[in-house]
C-alpha cells in the first residue's frame, strides 16, 4: 500500500488505507504500508515504512514526501510483494509504478478523489492546472493493471475521460459491529449538550472543498427557525473551515448550540456519531462519503446533497433526504421535515439506515479487493513504454505549469506587498 496520506492524518484516504489493511491483515495476509512521515506518528509501526515529508504543505493538513529511493527499494525486494497499490497518482504514487516495473509484479491503483476539487492548494491555482490534473489521473489509471473506484458513479467518470484498464467498483466498507453500540448520552455530556436535545452532526475534515460554508448556513437556519427550537450542532474534525463556521454561529447568535470535539477515534468516535439524531452532509467533492456509512451504521438517518458516490448510499425518502438543489432554505428545511417527523417514520428511517451499511459492509469490500488481487497475482506489471513515457512527459508538462504559476504568484505578491500592483 502506498499512499500519501495515513495515520494520524485525518481524512477519507488515510481512513480508507487503514480500513482495508486491516481487513487484509485479520484474513492472514501482509500488507506493507509505504507513507510520509506525520508529526504525532508512532515510533514502531510493525511493517510501515516512512518516508521524510514536508509537513502542511502550502496551508493544507497534507504532506509532499521527499525521495528515498534507494532505501525503499531495498524495503520492498525484501518484502517481496504480490500487488503493489497505490492510493494516489503522484508523489508516492509515481513511485509505485516505478517499484512495479521494477519487480515486474501487477500495480493497483484506487481513484479515491476528484483531484480537480483540490487544486486551490496549489499556489496559482487555475483552469489549466485543473486540467492537468484530470490529465494525470486518467493517465496514471491507464499505467496500472486495475483500478478501483470507490462508487459506480466514479468508475463511469474516469471511464467517460479515458481510462481504459479493468475497473471494479470496490467502496471502503465499514465495520457494522464497531459502529453499532455507543453512548450518545455520554458524549453529548462530554461536550456540553443536553440529553435530550435534538442534535444535528457532521463529522470529517473541515475543509473549503467539504462545502462547510454551505452547510453552516443550512445548520443554522435550521437552528433560527422554529423546528430548530433547542436543537445543537455537533461538529467533529479539525481543518481550515472551523474558525469560520464559528464566527458564523457567533454572529448569527447560534454560538451556544455550536458543539466541536476536534478529532477523535476509536469508542470516542463511535460514541460522537451515536449522539446525533441527524447526519449532515454538504460535500460533492466525494467519490463515496464514507462517514455516511459510518453514520448509517451507528442508526443515524442523513440529510445530504446529491452528489457522486453519495447518491448511491442516501435513498430519497428511505435512509434520509438527498437534495438536488444546494439551496441552504431547502437543506435546512430537509433537517425540519425529519425532525418534525413521527416516531414510527423516524424508527423506519434509522432501521433503513442500518440496512444500508450492511449492505456497503468491509466484509464485502475487502473480499472484492481480494478476490481481484488473486485474479493479478502472478501476473507482471502490463504497461508499455509508450505509456510510460507519455506519463512522464505529462509529469514535466505539470510541473512546469506549476512552476510557472508559482512564479507568477510570487511576483504578483511581491508588487502587492511593494505598493505596486494595480
Amino acid at each position: 500500500m502506498m499512499t500519501n496520506t495515513y495515520t494520524p492524518h485525518v481524512g477519507g484516504v488515510a481512513r480508507s488505507v487503514v480500513a482495508f489493511t486491516e481487513a487484509y491483515r485479520a484474513r492472514g495476509h501482509r500488507v506493507l504500508v509505504v507513507a510520509p512521515i506525520f508529526e504525532g506518528a508512532p515510533e514502531r509501526e510493525a511493517d510501515v515504512v516512512r518516508i521524510p515529508a514536508i509537513q502542511r504543505f502550502n496551508g493544507s493538513d497534507f504532506s509532499v514526501v521527499l525521495p528515498m529511493p534507494g532505501a525503499l527499494h531495498s524495503r520492498i525486494k525484501e518484502f517481496d510483494p504480490d500487488v503493489i497499490h497505490a492510493h494516489h497518482p503522484f508523489l508516492l504514487g509515481a513511485t509505485a509504478i516505478r517499484l512495479a516495473r521494477a519487480f515486474r509484479v501487477p500495480a493497483v491503483f484506487t481513484h479515491h478523489t476528484m483531484y480537480e476539487r483540490y487544486t486551490h492548494y496549489v499556489p496559482g491555482d487555475s483552469p489549466g492546472m485543473k486540467r492537468f490534473v484530470m490529465r494525470l489521473s486518467t493517465s496514471f489509471a491507464n499505467l496500472c493493471d486495475q483500478v478501483f473506484a470507490p462508487s459506480e458513479t466514479i468508475a463511469a467518470v474516469i471511464a467517460a475521460r479515458g481510462v481504459r484498464v479493468p475497473v471494479e467498483v470496490v467502496p471502503t466498507g465499514v465495520d457494522t459491529a464497531r459502529f453499532r453500540e455507543g453512548d450518545g448520552g455520554w458524549f453529548r455530556g462530554r461536550v456540553g449538550i443536553p440529553r435530550d436535545a435534538f442534535v444535528v452532526g457532521h463529522l470529517g475534515r473541515l475543509a473549503p472543498e467539504k462545502n462547510l460554508d454551505f452547510l453552516a448556513r443550512s445548520v443554522a437556519a435550521f437552528l433560527a427557525g422554529p423546528a430548530g427550537a433547542g436543537a445543537h450542532f455537533l461538529l467533529v474534525g479539525v481543518g481550515p473551515s472551523l474558525g469560520p463556521v464559528r464566527e458564523l454561529f457567533r454572529a448569527r447568535g447560534l454560538e451556544d448550540r455550536l458543539a466541536t470535539a476536534g478529532v477523535l477515534a476509536g469508542q470516542d468516535l463511535v460514541d460522537a456519531y451515536h449522539a446525533m439524531d441527524l447526519f449532515a452532509f454538504a460535500s460533492t467533492s466525494e467519490t463515496q462519503g464514507m462517514v455516511v456509512t459510518e453514520a448509517m451504521a451507528a442508526g443515524v438517518p442523513v440529510v445530504a446533497l446529491d452528489a457522486p458516490g453519495v447518491r448511491e448510499v442516501v435513498t430519497d425518502g428511505v435512509n434520509g433526504r438527498l437534495l438536488v438543489e444546494a439551496d441552504p432554505a431547502a437543506f435546512a428545511a430537509a433537517l425540519a421535515e425529519l425532525r418534525d417527523c413521527p416516531a414510527p417514520r423516524r424508527e423506519a428511517l434509522r432501521s433503513e439506515a442500518l440496512a444500508t451499511a450492511r449492505a456497503f459492509s468491509m466484509d464485502r469490500s475487502a473480499d472484492k479487493a481480494l478476490a481481484a488481487y488473486e485474479r493479478l497475482r502472478g501476473r507482471p506489471h502490463a504497461d508499455t513504454d509508450d505509456l510510460y513515457d507519455a506519463w512522464n512527459a505529462t509529469l514535466r508538462m505539470i510541473r512546469t505549469e506549476w512552476d510557472l504559476l508559482k512564479d507568477l504568484a510570487g511576483a504578483a505578491g511581491a508588487a502587492f506587498k511593494t505598493g505596486e500592483g494595480p
